[in-house]
């Protein structure tokens, strides 16, 4: 029979796919003997149970009693018992964290009876009161579906008739009265008066929970971070501990480092007289954990030393949230916490130096995202005045948008393609659609552990929060600064998560210091943490380092330019995967390839032809320079030649409009338009363009590989060492790249008897048709190596035309769960991937030393990368800025048995 429920006694963190991360992590601290409040965890096979049938699996119901049982007996209380009674927090825990999207219900086991019980145990009426209202605001919300607002409304109302500042300064009669408000605003929304029995409250709070799994915030949460939808949550029912019972009790969170910047230290916020959730809602300011060794010295040695156990024992950033209860310290969850791009390369260095983890671990918990972000500008500030505001740097970056005061309007207006900044005086979960919208997100209110906070960190969203100097009025959308300054909706305001600083316009932006270490690869004297030499410019060479010393894969890049070599070269690139010889032909060259196209004679095209040659060598040999020693792997002309003529709507009217007048056309447009009309396709993807024009066009193979052979016959003359590779594009047939072969020997031949020197150039084809990847070893026969030309692969294996198909209906597909992701953004691993290990796997067994790499966009996407090192491919090409990132995945992809530090 299967088994729903586990005491925290019987589980460890081993278990986190059964009992969901915070019930494994509460079982794991229960372990260590740290003081947890005791409980027991509901599976998240119950959860996958309920949702696929609609009711509770059976046997469940009997094993949570069982243990309530058990929990009563120990406690000395029953549950909701009238004199004493014992009351219990319901809350989400799945696998992975996801702050603030499903749900948790606080003092089960109130009700109109044991209220009074608790305000004679506790000594406080007030608090007695307020936990009452606390659970009738909850589980109206979350259970009952009543609209949390008008709880929110009810509670403004009553402090604007007290005159109180916050519900710290309403009283016991106070809140009984919102208590009765409260019930009165239930029953209107629901028809149903709020369940008084206990068990009631448990078992609807615990199905809730379940419920809360499927939650639109939840599933876009899970989208936006590729959690799996299939994984459900667990359910974690634990004896509650109280914060709010007065000055002596408190609650806040901890991490053991900064998770904004790594910084040793302790960091976090700390509220007292309050409950967690008032922490992280951000309603109330919090004060810095600094602070708790004034107001309870005892409690906080306690924290720091359990916060030193947690660390060691996880051996990494953790988050801890507790709480105080008249003196006494409980911890009440912790997990691996959720940190910056910035922190992750500084702690995994840290941590290494520590001895904590090993190198290798240390690779494996950074990511190539991450090191994107931290590539990403800054702001100029050196010629700017004074910020409107300052805040807490929750979450670091710059972003310039406009600001806007909610969700909604963040999402409506990102999708009309404007960049926004989300302002709120403190976030909740159903502002995730907004923050994930926006470029930045600024806050009145909260903490650096506030919601805002944690979950902007997560996505690696620039944050600002705490910006108590502004005064933000979401209802009139503007906010004012402290010198009067006025923002109002739709004005450009620039953020910086790094500094906490808030500007009014668009602040100029400049490298980051990590840009500049790549292009220049000096580390400087300070990093961004201001940690001197184990800084973060330090952290990110090293890094790069370990992953260049056990990657397998060689990285390239794309690049056209001799610029764009020498920097990519500069990025550490080792050789070129796709230079595009088509890119060569624009600006004022396009002139001469449309004299190719018109030519009427063959002495007209060889003309055309002629003068064209030149300028191709001179772009091939300034390349081959700049990667001297390096492959330069050479596309022949891919497109179809009627993208480098005119526009056909243009011409035509033009003709139409000469004619109109009664004039002649200009012979030169309606030369074009002939052609024009002539090359006109209906699937220009699939029609006559790479090989194809090699074996239509006449004398086209010949000029670029003789301008190929003449370039490196002049690097060797002037003691280079050039090692160019000769790409034929869009091959379907092994007959195909035969015969274009054939070619390239002869004019390579005749290079090398006029220049008196051998040149020789190995010539391959790229795979981006299903049927080259499946007649991949009679192609091998032919090509001396493959590359992957992904983007065409996706799009010929999928019948998606990219240029449509993104615009018109992948949002669809993504919301639907068609894919996870783009297949042109990360590779399809079941259906491209799949024809990618069948080229592998036959064009091996034909050549074995075949060369084997990708050249699409894929060769720079993390995921991907890890894929293609998993296929057996030689190495990945991406663009220029992208190297580092592929350098760092690519030798992730080869680590064995690492603990990576997944924080979702």
């Amino acid at each position: 029979m299967v088994r729903y429920v586990y005491d925290f006694t019987e589980g460890g963190r081993e278990m986190a796919g059964l009992l969901g991360g915070k019930g494994s992590n509460l079982a794991e601290m229960t372990r260590l003997g740290l003081p947890v409040p005791p409980g027991f965890v509901i599976t998240t096979e119950a959860c996958r149970a309920f949702l696929t049938t609609g009711g509770e699996p059976p046997g469940m119901s009997r094993e949570v009693s069982d243990h309530l049982a058990a929990l009563e007996e120990a406690a000395g209380r029953r549950l909701g018992q009238r004199d004493d009674p014992l009351l219990l927090s319901v809350r989400s825990g799945a696998r992975f964290s996801m702050p603030g999207m499903m749900e948790t219900i606080l003092d089960i086991g109130l009700n109109d009876d044991s209220v009074s019980g608790l305000a004679k145990a506790s000594g406080s009426e007030r608090f007695a009161w307020d936990s009452y209202r606390r659970l009738v605001q909850m589980f109206g919300a979350t259970v009952m579906g009543v609209d949390a607002a008008l709880f929110e409304r009810a509670m403004t109302d009553l402090e604007e008739v007290r005159g109180a500042g916050d519900d710290l300064r309403l009283d016991a009669r106070d809140l009984a009265g919102l208590v009765e408000t409260y019930k009165t605003v239930i029953r209107r929304e629901t028809g149903e008066d709020f369940p008084q029995s206990p068990a009631e409250q448990l078992r609807r709070a615990i199905l809730a929970v379940f419920q809360s799994w499927n939650g639109e915030r939840a599933r876009l949460y899970r989208r936006r971070e590729h959690i799996p939808d299939d994984l459900g949550t667990a359910v974690s029912v634990q004896r509650m501990v109280f914060g709010n019972l007065g000055v002596d009790s408190g609650s806040g969170v901890a991490f053991t480092r900064d998770p904004a910047t790594g910084r040793p230290g302790l960091y976090g916020d700390y509220l007292p007289d309050a409950q967690g959730e008032d922490v992280v809602s951000g309603i109330r300011n919090t004060v810095p954990l600094s602070e708790l060794e004034r107001l309870d010295a005892a409690s906080y040695t306690g924290l720091r030393a359990h916060m030193e156990t947690l660390e060691r024992h996880y051996r990494d950033l953790c988050d801890i949230e507790f709480t105080i209860e008249r003196g006494t310290l409980w911890m009440l969850q912790t997990r691996v916490g959720k940190r910056t791009a910035e922190a992750a390369f500084a702690l995994a260095a840290a941590l290494a130096d520590e001895g904590l983890i090993t190198p290798d671990e240390g690779l494996a918990r950074v990511s190539g995202e991450g090191l994107a972000r931290l590539m990403f500008p800054r702001f100029d500030t050196s010629g700017d005045g004074e910020p409107l505001a300052r805040g807490l740097p929750a979450s670091p970056g710059a972003a310039v948008g406009a600001a806007v005061f909610h969700s909604a309007d963040a999402v409506r207006r990102a999708a009309a393609g404007e960049k926004v900044v989300l302002v709120r005086q403190e976030t909740n979960p159903d502002d995730l659609p907004g923050m994930i919208a926006a470029q930045a997100v600024l806050t009145g209110r909260g903490g650096k552990t506030s919601h805002a906070a944690v979950v902007a960190r997560g996505m690696g969203k620039v944050c600002v929060c705490g910006a108590e100097e502004l005064t933000v009025d979401t209802g009139a959308r503007r906010f004012t600064a402290p010198d009067g300054t006025v923002v109002e909706e739709g004005t450009v305001v620039s953020v910086d998560g790094s500094t906490g600083a808030v500007y009014a316009g668009a602040v100029p932006l400049v490298d980051s210091e990590v840009m500049r270490f790549l292009e220049t690869g000096e580390t400087g004297e300070t990093g961004e943490t201001g940690e001197g030499a184990g800084g973060l410019v330090d952290a990110v060479a090293r890094a790069l380092g370990r992953a260049d010393t056990v990657r397998r894969l060689e990285v390239r890049a794309n690049a056209d330019t001799p610029e764009d070599a020498a920097r990519a070269r500069r990025f550490g690139a080792r050789g070129i995967g796709l230079c595009r010889t088509e890119h060569m032909f624009l600006g004022e060259r396009r002139k001469l390839v449309e004299e190719m196209i018109l030519a009427d004679s063959p002495t007209a095209r060889d003309r055309a032809l002629a003068a064209l040659l030149p300028l191709q060598r001179q772009d091939f040999a300034g390349i081959l320079e700049a990667m001297d020693g390096l492959p330069v792997t050479i596309r022949l002309l891919d497109p179809p030649l009627h993208e480098f003529l005119p526009d056909r709507t243009a011409l035509a009217v033009r003709v139409a409009a000469a004619e109109a007048r009664g004039d002649l056309p200009a012979a030169r447009d309606t030369q074009l338009l002939a052609a024009v009309n002539r090359m006109h396709e209906e699937n220009p993807m699939l029609g006559l363009r790479g090989v194809r024009l090699g074996l239509v066009v006449p004398g086209l193979v010949a000029m670029q590989v003789r301008a190929i052979g003449e370039a490196v016959a002049e690097r060797l003359r002037a003691g280079g060492d050039p090692r160019a590779e000769i790409m034929v594009p869009l091959v379907g047939d092994a007959r195909e790249l035969s015969i274009v072969g054939e070619e390239v020997r002869r004019v390579l031949a005749e290079v090398s008897e006029a220049a008196g020197t051998p040149v020789g150039c190995p010539v391959g084809t790229m795979i981006e048709l299903p049927r080259a990847a499946l007649t991949a070893g009679r192609i091998a026969e032919e090509a001396e190596f493959f590359s992957f030309g992904t983007n065409d692969l996706t799009q010929t294996t999928w019948g998606f035309s990219r240029d449509d198909v993104e615009a018109e209906f992948f949002s669809a597909y993504l919301d639907k769960g068609v894919f996870p992701a783009s297949p042109f953004e990360t590779i399809d691993r079941d259906g491209v991937g799949r024809l990618v290990g069948i080229a592998v796997a036959e064009g091996r067994a034909a050549r074995p030393d075949l060369k084997i790499g990708v050249c699409g966009e894929h060769g720079g996407d993390p995921d991907s990368v890890h894929f293609f090192h998993a296929a057996g491919l030689d190495y990945v090409s991406c663009s220029p800025f992208r190297v580092p990132v592929a350098r760092l995945e690519a030798g992730r992809a080869a680590l064995r048995d690492t603990g990576a530090s997944d924080s979702r």
